[in-house]
């Protein structure tokens, strides 16, 4: 056999692959030897692998080929994510391409096409990990959606909520109108993005002055409740528990007075819309004010709104300011540079929105991790040293964790 000049990798690598699996030098099972296991972080179904899988796997292969040389039984577990809100994503792209929608085809039918997509996606991951030559058990392969993990999901769920640390409650949460679904806060974003102030005018009722209030969202102003002031700031002390008439609507909002307000930011006096911002929600809990939804789950405004009713969101906005400067409302307007949530999913604008959702409570879970970290032998070690200082504050800090999706 002559040898060629330059090394060909495709040449020696050609069948290489298939032999070691038909072979099964990968497939765990030696009951004999020390178990050594790891789970391949599951790619997403909503794509191709990238260079940050190739480099991960990569690592993950060196520990698995050293331990097998060492002696372990090695099992690396094979499997992909179903990335529930992006393969909705991606699949209703794809009927949108063809004309339809989910709607037109119903569940059943969506589903269908949602198990194609991951047929023809998990291929094109099995030949890339083929391509890296990764030493993965495909006997034991799984999809985030199949049955034996769906019943995993289940089961955990019920043990948790028969603990108590599962709960259905109204809360504000990440609302993507685009997918109509919650969002964790990991799945939100934050770009920070040029937009503006606007400071409109609230005629007091008893007697006839203005107060002016900023807001960025002038669209939610048909949900407002209560106007806030605080309890010792002297300009506005007299005109608590008097009315001011809001301009999107003509309601008579109290005027009522909390230490939540913030004396030194803009005009201290703030609007209360307790179903479009967590702040304002708990103000309403304090108080036990109306928490009415002036939008509806598509980001359009609802009937509460009168003639913006069926408008998008941001259209509305725009109509209601003109409308507002021809009509002497507005006080000015200041651009303004914030940081604005955004949907990893579906890119659009993120609303905080008054929704029934499945939490976890997070705070006595997030405590035994803590008890455990003083724990020697049993703590987890970070390297560098300094990320423990960051898990801690995390946890610290934590939230309950909306775990819900409306996803077909």
């Amino acid at each position: 056999m002559t040898l060629e000049a330059k090394y060909n990798h495709l040449a020696v690598e050609n069948d290489k692959y298939q032999n070691w699996i038909e072979k099964g030098y990968f497939t765990a099972g030696d009951l004999s030897k020390r178990p050594y296991c790891i789970v391949i972080p599951p790619p997403n179904v909503t794509g191709k692998l990238h260079l940050g899988h190739a480099w991960d796997t990569t690592l993950q292969d060196i520990l698995c080929r050293y331990k097998r040389l060492k002696g372990y039984d090695v099992c690396w577990v094979a499997g992909m994510d179903h990335a529930g809100i992006a393969t909705q994503a991606k699949v209703d792209a794809r009927l949108k391409s063809e004309g339809i929608s989910r709607y037109d085809i119903g569940r059943e039918k969506f589903l269908e096409r949602a198990w194609e997509w991951k047929e023809e996606y998990a291929s094109t991951i099995r030949s890339q990990w083929a391509k890296l030559g990764l030493s993965l058990d495909y006997s034991r392969e799984r999809f985030t959606l199949d049955e034996g993990l769906s019943h995993a999901v289940r089961k955990v769920f019920v043990d948790l909520y028969n603990d108590g640390l599962i709960y259905q409650g109204e809360r504000i949460i990440n609302w993507d109108p685009e997918a109509k679904t919650a969002l964790s806060n990991i799945e939100v974003e934050h770009k920070e993005i040029m937009g503006h102030m606007y400071y409109f005018k609230y005629k007091v009722v008893e007697t006839g002055q203005e107060l002016v209030i900023a807001t960025t969202r002038p669209e939610t102003m048909f949900a407002d409740q209560a106007i806030f002031v605080h309890p010792d700031d002297e300009r506005y002390k007299d005109i608590v528990g008097m009315h001011a008439i809001n301009p999107a609507n003509g309601d008579e909002l109290p005027i009522m007075a909390d230490d939540y307000i913030d004396m030194s930011f803009g005009t201290a006096v703030m609007k209360c819309t307790p179903a479009h911002d967590p702040n304002d929600f708990a103000l309403a809990k304090k108080y036990n004010l109306p928490m009415p939804i002036c939008m509806n789950p598509d980001g359009t405004m609802n009937d509460m709104c009168g003639k913006y009713a069926g408008m998008d969101r941001f259209e509305c906005r725009e109509a209601l300011v003109n409308d507002f400067k021809e009509a002497g409302v507005v006080d000015h307007i200041e651009e303004h540079l914030h940081q604005v949530g955004h949907s990893e999913r579906t890119g659009v604008i993120v609303e905080p929105y008054l929704s029934k959702q499945w939490f976890v409570k997070m705070k006595p879970l997030a405590e035994e991790v803590l008890k455990n970290q003083e724990i020697e032998d049993q703590r987890i070690n970070f390297v560098p040293p300094r990320f423990n200082k960051t898990f801690e504050q995390w946890l610290e800090n934590i939230e309950d964790w909306c775990i819900s999706r409306q996803l077909w």
